[in-house]
């Protein structure tokens, strides 16, 4: 714990309630209570500036700290790093720039080039431009429309929110630029279609997006690996397969979203690498170094690559972009020890396990509360929706929902739920604790959102 007693701390909380303005806050509540301030982690467990503690289930709030908190190896490299050398700009190279390129696309086969920049939106930015790019340059103009899928989220500038398919984030920050067309989400438990094989029907609904579009003006597929905020979605079977099969035939390029999945959350070094498919791009930031530096990567094959390099001789003819953060090297030193840890440790492995743990706890927790109408998840990151009525599937009110969340925080744990997203369907609790999380851990997680769902649900 902080050496800082409560007492010590009251200017700093003074300080963040008259100054700071926090991510997805309504201030208004900072009239009469003052905001929560974290002062101090260690592995899974954090500390406020009042002294409680916490065990986090959501990995930092938003799936990021992979490997835990406190990891002293880490900050070391950083350090070491920064003063060696803080920063040059991307238009050169760095050491570890280039080790940790190296490194990450060892665990890629087929990818081969990394774009640095520093954060999700800002990668996922990245593509679109590219995308446009070689609409441009390659087909005459044609070819520059993006697809997204129904419940996915990329991000927060106006470009990827005008890919998000959560109504409730893009709200009120319209009008958006055009040529990005959504597509229907893959949800099983909420299926669209009465047929055997849902998963390839979903997928064959991107192809009729497409043939309404013209596939002529379809340029590139962006999708998460599994949905995060939009409810935890996995994909259902035979959908990753048809949607590639679809991706090749009308040469459309297939961008995945891993700033959530990446770098191990699903017990892959991927999320894509559970389905057997091969992107044009992928995108990540968060446990690319775990929150101890930021970070973010557009990683494409070699193909794409060249696309902005087959003629020298035009000027306008290379990917004229720029990230200014993308050159810090605090950001490759972290990853690399990141991704050391991870193997080392033997990280995957360990998500494996402890989400197959997971998600048998929440699963027999369905059997004891009705209000649990589906449990889904892939390594530790998992979902369980809740509803009104497992026999209609009505969703949970949104606010019984956030009263599980708080009723779990006041046992100390830590964990989240889709919010104000998905008009009528903010109903999925979500857990995605660091991949050093252990059995007793998991138990816990498990206990607490029993006990929320009794005294919420009865």
């Amino acid at each position: 714990m902080n050496d800082l007693s409560p007492n010590d701390l009251s200017p700093v909380i003074a300080a963040d309630k008259a100054h700071v303005w926090h991510h997805l806050s309504q201030h208004k509540q900072y009239e009469t209570v003052d905001p929560r301030v974290f002062v101090e982690g260690k592995g899974l467990t954090l500390w406020d500036a009042t002294g409680r503690e916490f065990l986090d289930g959501l990995s930092g709030g938003v799936w990021t700290v992979n490997v835990g908190y406190g990891r002293e190896s880490i900050a070391n490299a950083v350090r070491d790093q920064l003063l060696k050398l803080n920063y040059y700009a991307g238009a050169a190279g760095s050491v570890p720039g280039a080790l940790f390129a190296q490194a990450l696309t060892a665990k890629m086969p087929g990818m081969t080039r990394v774009y640095y920049s520093n954060s999700g939106s800002e990668a996922n930015e990245k593509v679109y431009k590219m995308v446009r790019q070689i609409a441009a340059r390659q087909h005459g103009g044609k070819k520059w429309k993006i697809l997204f899928r129904d419940r996915d989220y990329h991000g927060t500038t106006i470009a990827t929110l005008a890919t998000s398919g959560q109504d409730q984030r893009a709200m009120q920050y319209g009008p958006y630029p055009d040529g990005f067309v959504r597509v229907p989400h893959c949800l099983e438990y909420r299926k669209q279609w009465d047929v055997e094989n849902y998963g390839e029907r979903a997928a064959d609904a991107i192809e009729e997006v497409i043939l309404r579009e013209g596939p002529d003006t379809v340029g590139c597929l962006v999708l998460e690996p599994v949905t995060a905020g939009g409810g935890v979605i996995t994909p259902p079977q035979g959908y990753w397969q048809r949607v590639q099969e679809i991706c090749r035939k009308y040469d459309i390029l297939l961008h995945i979203d891993e700033v959530v999945c990446g770098l191990g959350r699903t017990g892959t070094w991927f999320g894509y690498q559970n389905y057997g498919i091969q992107p044009d791009f992928v995108t990540m930031a968060k446990g690319v170094a775990s929150g101890y530096a930021a970070i973010s990567c557009t990683v494409t094959t070699e193909r794409v690559f060249d696309m902005f390099k087959d003629d020298a001789s035009d000027p306008m003819g290379y990917f004229r972009d720029i990230s200014t953060f993308g050159g810090c090297t605090s950001g490759p030193a972290a990853a690399l020890e990141n991704m050391r840890i991870i193997e080392e440790e033997g990280l995957l492995e360990n998500t494996v396990a402890m989400g197959e743990r997971l998600v048998g706890n929440l699963r027999a927790l369905m059997e004891k509360h009705a209000a649990i109408g589906d449990v889904r998840g892939k390594g530790l990151f998992c979902g369980a929706e809740l509803v009104a009525d497992r026999a209609t599937k009505e969703p949970a009110d949104e606010k019984q929902v956030q009263a599980v969340v708080a009723d779990c925080l006041a046992q100390g744990v830590i964990i989240g739920a889709t919010n104000r997203s998905i008009p009528g369907f903010n109903n999925t609790l979500c857990l995605a604790p660091a991949l050093v999380v252990d059995a007793d851990q998991i138990d816990r997680f498990s206990d607490a959102i029993d006990g929320a769902l009794t005294r919420v649900f009865g």
